[in-house]
Order: structure tokens, then sequence, then C-alpha cells
């Protein structure tokens, strides 16, 4: 039977908790957005 690569699955929960992270402050970011053109223009 093979030995399990624990430093594969490691690798792998980081990948998915990293993505996650980015999709988050992706969709923050993409939250503030919208917010800045309606604020008046500083001139």
């Amino acid at each position: 039977m093979a030995k399990p690569n624990y430093s594969f699955e490691k690798r792998q929960r980081e990948l998915a908790k990293k993505k996650k992270q980015d999709e988050k402050e992706a969709k923050k970011r993409a939250n503030r957005e919208p917010a800045k053109p309606d604020a008046p223009p500083q001139e």
C-alpha cells in the first residue's frame, strides 16, 4: 500500500485557502469600487 503524501495534501489545502481569500478580497474590492464614482469630484 502506498503511503500518503501529506506535503501534497497540505499544499492543496493552502492553495484552496489562498484562492478563497483572493475571491473574498476581490468581492470586497468590487463592492468598494462602485462607491467611489458616487462621491463628488475632488477638484
